[in-house]
């Protein structure tokens, strides 16, 4: 039998051998960017959304025209031509006139540039979607982790409430709302607000009823903390992950639905536009300006294709397969 020599060992010294650098653990949310930015078509997602958002924000900014900006020159016998319904080229209109002009997406039937016009309706959607989504999701989780924490009748009631409101026609409480209400941003808001909370507040019951009855749950409440101590500090920093992914599926649907109302004439009004107004108003000159159409519809479509793909990566990520660990 081989008797250990001291010779056969030798001191590692320079580094800490404390932590192992092969297998140190991962924070959860490090682990989540990490497989995130593995994936391509999440990454693509998240370009194609942030190129949009930076060009929403700067264009009208550098733009030589507002959004508003009816532009017109006079010629030599001192008459006003507007640049009505200028199709869209770099080096200039063709008109004579306007040849010194640059309108990357032409003008519409007003005289108003398109390039600024659609990157301001860039905006509005945003803006609309991103306050609509955080209030929504204020109220859906709240609503949803309160019905599934205290469930027995109080769970019956607010359900019901659900059945009740989501058996509404989305149509008919625009309808109702326009009625007390002026065309605008703050219609869509309300309307937003009363009808896309239902899903993310679904999410979260199902999430509380699940993890309410974990130990930890069991512990808080036996060294007395109150219910929504453990509703808000102990349950919904566990659901984040799920509302998160369904936050980023819930943003496309409202810059549909914003685009939608638009589009019917319950939405933006002129001079202020978004992309369901472009979209509404490029549709009705499609047969002879179908160009106008185009940059609006464009916009959407990268939108909702960005923030799709951003929600498939935060699922694939917030719960990722085995294989892909």
């Amino acid at each position: 039998m081989y008797t250990p020599q001291k010779d056969d060992f030798e001191f590692i010294t320079g580094r800490d051998i404390s932590v192992d650098e092969n297998f140190a653990s991962q924070g959860y949310w490090k682990g989540v960017a990490v497989h995130f930015m593995r994936n391509r078509f999440a990454v693509t997602g998240l370009i194609l959304v942030a190129l949009i958002i930076i060009f929403a924000v700067f264009a009208p900014l550098v733009s030589s025209y507002s959004y508003e900006q009816i532009i017109s020159v006079t010629d030599s016998s001192g008459k006003e031509l507007i640049a009505k319904s200028l199709s869209p080229q770099i080096g200039g209109s063709a008109q004579n006139l306007f040849s010194d002009r640059t309108f990357l997406f032409g003008t519409d039937d007003m005289g108003r540039d398109l390039w600024t016009r659609t990157w301001q309706g860039a905006r509005v959607s945003l803006i609309i979607a991103f306050v609509a989504i955080f209030i929504d999701m204020l109220i859906g989780t709240s609503y949803g982790l309160i019905s599934g924490f205290f469930g027995g009748s109080v769970d019956n009631v607010l359900q019901r409430l659900i059945e009740i409101i989501g058996s509404i026609p989305t149509l008919v409480i625009i309808s109702i709302l326009a009625i007390f209400m002026e065309k605008g941003i703050g219609l869509v808001i309300v309307s937003l607000l009363i009808t896309e909370w239902i899903g993310m507040s679904k999410i979260a019951r199902a999430e509380c009823l699940k993890i309410k009855e974990r130990e930890y749950v069991l512990a808080s409440r036996t060294l007395g903390a109150g219910s929504f101590h453990i509703i808000f500090k102990q349950i919904l920093p566990n659901t984040i992950g799920p509302i998160i992914t369904q936050v980023m599926f819930s943003i496309p649907v409202a810059i549909f639905t914003e685009a939608f109302l638009s589009f019917v004439g319950v939405g933006i009004v002129l001079p202020q536009c978004s992309i369901g107004s472009l979209i509404e108003a490029g549709f009705n000159n499609i047969t002879i300006l179908p160009y106008q159409i185009l940059p609006p519809i464009c916009v959407l479509a990268i939108l909702m294709l960005g923030f799709n793909l951003i929600g498939d990566g935060f699922r694939e990520a917030l719960a990722p397969k085995l294989e892909n660990m």
